[in-house]
């Protein structure tokens, strides 16, 4: 009677474990410059933190201080005191959110529709040469400066811009649209959708060219239409990924696009309280330079916004988790 040797072991140890490198070596290094910049952006600047916490004064280095450097030093000499640094931030308070998170809610219920949308639609197109040009055309917005933007916009509704020319010769009175705030935030949505629809609309994409074909098929035999193959199919399968982006997005909730709200209303004094958000008050604050301890305020805008979205992270994991556990992040 023959015996079957057992399957030969999986090896441990030193040898094993450089192997196991060696394997991974194209997905560690497609890794590494994600890595790199998280270290350096994210973990190297965060003792930087306790700058929330005190009254910062730049203080020149001294020849036997331990930190040469005038903000090193200046950071650990400069006194505490306490939360008297989020003070500032009330003044304004109803104003910042009702901007920072009214704008972000908006961007985030309507991007979704339309992201997933251009999704649905470029994977539905057969000829995938075209799908690949329109989805191009899409994406290439992502790549242009706000700056370039703002130029644009200005060209379109100034004064004697390009809209107001076209009202003029039909009979229209000029708008301006730099005083006038009403219009502001359709023109920041419009801004938004033209600039991330195609972006956003990547890992959609991605997770619809994963899913099995012959469930289309089967529900195209049993006479589904396009409408309930996307509502009984493709919409059921898509849901984990919606679900983990928005989770994600409401961590972001506190953080505004900085280039777009500070670039677009170019500066102008009459849209202050429909175009400013935390961060741009921060920065606003930090450029006029006159007042005393600015480094501190902004170190408390930053901590506010990071404790904020990371304690909304974890209450709307809770909350997916609770009713769809496989839903959530973690």
């Amino acid at each position: 009677m023959s015996v079957v040797n057992p399957a030969k072991p999986v090896p441990r140890g030193k040898h094993a474990s450089q192997g196991g490198w060696k394997r991974q070596a194209a997905y560690l290094t497609m890794v590494l410059p994600g890595v790199v910049f998280l270290l350096m952006f994210a973990y190297l600047p965060m003792p930087g933190i306790v700058l929330a916490f005190k009254s910062y004064q730049m203080t020149v280095p001294k020849a036997g201080d331990l930190f040469q450097n005038v903000f090193l030093n200046s950071l650990v000499k400069s006194q505490w005191n306490g939360l008297n640094n989020f003070g500032y931030l009330t003044k304004d308070a109803w104003m910042l959110i009702r901007n920072t998170v009214g704008y972000n809610l908006l961007f985030m219920i309507v991007g979704v529709f339309l992201q997933v949308g251009l999704a649905v639609i470029i994977n539905e197109m057969r000829n995938r040469k075209t799908a690949k040009v329109y989805h191009t055309i899409a994406f290439m917005p992502y790549f242009i400066s706000w700056i370039v933007v703002m130029y644009a916009l200005y060209a379109m509704i100034a004064y004697n811009g390009f809209f107001n020319q076209v009202g003029a010769s039909m009979g229209h009175e000029a708008v301006k649209y730099y005083s006038q705030p009403g219009y502001w935030p359709w023109i920041f949505l419009i801004a938004n959708i033209w600039k991330y629809t195609g972006q956003g609309s990547i890992i959609y994409l991605a997770t619809l060219t994963g899913f099995d074909e012959q469930l289309y098929e089967a529900g195209a035999i049993d006479g589904a239409s396009k409408w309930q193959q996307f509502r009984y199919i493709t919409l059921p399968q898509l849901m984990p990924t919606i679900v983990m982006l928005q989770i994600l997005a409401v961590g972001r909730i506190f953080n505004g696009d900085f280039d777009m709200f500070y670039s677009l209303p170019n500066g102008s004094g009459t849209l202050t309280q429909v175009t400013t958000t935390i961060d741009v008050y921060v920065y606003n604050m930090l450029k006029k330079g006159n007042l005393r301890n600015s480094f501190g305020y902004a170190g408390a805008g930053a901590f506010f916004q990071s404790v904020v979205g990371f304690v909304l992270i974890l209450v709307t994991n809770r909350i997916v988790k609770r009713h769809q556990p496989e839903m959530a992040l973690f």
